[in-house]
């Protein structure tokens, strides 16, 4: 199970009331440079909110995007496989039990690359029930090992001290892009 139905319905009021689901936007550039040096024909956002980075994509860009968001009925769908597959701001919020379920959801998704952005500190928003909005809360060293047992890491960058993206590949591609981190840049090249 990939969410609950008590959790769905949390996430349903937080969309409704609050500015929820807006980190994107901050990760549209860097989502923009793996899209323009992959040459990116389609793009699954999963977790998606109200599609904000599909409308800053598709400003500039010819890529095909599927939004995804349980809590959003329009993006409810179970969503298909695409080449790259973007998390952004959305691991931090998975209910603790669901999370192996998610993160083997993304494998499923990711037909070649993924970025997966995480915060580890508390969220500013909370549940109606108290709980704060951020049900994970958990350092980059406990979140890699989930990751790499999934995944072909080949970036990790801190973006603040409790903010960290990851840009990952599918296992078992053949020509597997290589991706070399620099600070305040990302630069993406073909592997040899």
């Amino acid at each position: 199970m990939k969410i609950s139905p008590a959790y769905r319905r949390e996430q349903e009021i937080l969309h409704a009331f609050t500015e929820y689901g807006t980190a994107s936007v901050k990760y549209a550039p860097l989502v923009s440079e793996i899209v323009n040096r992959l040459k990116v024909e389609e793009l699954l956002d999963y977790g998606s909110g109200r599609g904000n980075l599909m409308a800053f994509l598709q400003a500039d860009h010819k890529v095909r995007i599927q939004c995804y968001d349980p809590a959003l009925p329009e993006f409810a769908a179970d969503p298909v496989p695409m080449q790259m597959c973007v998390a952004i701001d959305v691991l931090e919020h998975i209910e603790p039990e669901c999370l192996d379920a998610v993160l083997d959801d993304l494998v499923r998704c990711t037909g070649v690359v993924g970025l997966f952005t995480i915060c580890s500190r508390p969220a500013e928003k909370e549940l109606t029930d108290g709980r704060n909005a951020h049900l994970i809360q958990q350092p980059l060293d406990w979140w890699l090992p989930k990751l790499w047992t999934r995944f072909d890491i080949q970036t990790v960058q801190r973006t603040g001290p409790d903010d960290f993206h990851v840009i990952a590949y599918a296992r078992g591609l053949e020509d597997e892009p290589q991706v070399e981190a620099e600070p305040q840049q990302i630069v993406l090249a073909k592997a040899h």
